[in-house]
């Protein structure tokens, strides 16, 4: 009998061959993205020190004020322009774009268009 693994599962062994790929440094940091059921996060990271440099959620009440809803694509996007104008503030400009396992497209990649046209390279 064959047992099928979780979709965590699957996901996190994907999110370990992207990140044997690449990782951030200080010139260009990891934009990391995670997205559960009900919130999405983003990180940006620079992975010589370890450090997260400018981070949003969903989570904080200051995005979710904005918004009708938290798991939704609008919700993705704002999430993309507001961790973008962090960054900007911080002095980033270009990222590594870190998709976490999840497929890009959806959520995923409505943050990363709206990260896009904020400002944000990569």
């Amino acid at each position: 009998m064959v047992s099928k693994k979780s979709r965590k599962e699957v996901r996190v062994k994907k999110h370990m061959r992207i990140r044997n790929r690449f990782s951030g440094t200080a010139e260009r940091p990891r934009l990391a993205v995670f997205r559960s059921n009900n919130h999405m996060y983003a990180q940006i990271i620079d992975d010589t020190v370890g450090n997260t440099l400018v981070s949003a959620s969903t989570v904080e009440k200051v995005i979710s004020s904005e918004l009708e809803k938290t798991n939704n694509v609008e919700a993705a996007a704002y999430l993309g322009t507001v961790i973008a104008k962090r960054a900007q503030e911080k002095g980033i400009r270009t990222v590594v774009f870190d998709r976490g396992g999840f497929i890009y497209q959806g959520k995923v990649a409505a943050l990363a268009e709206a990260a896009r046209e904020a400002g944000l390279e990569f």
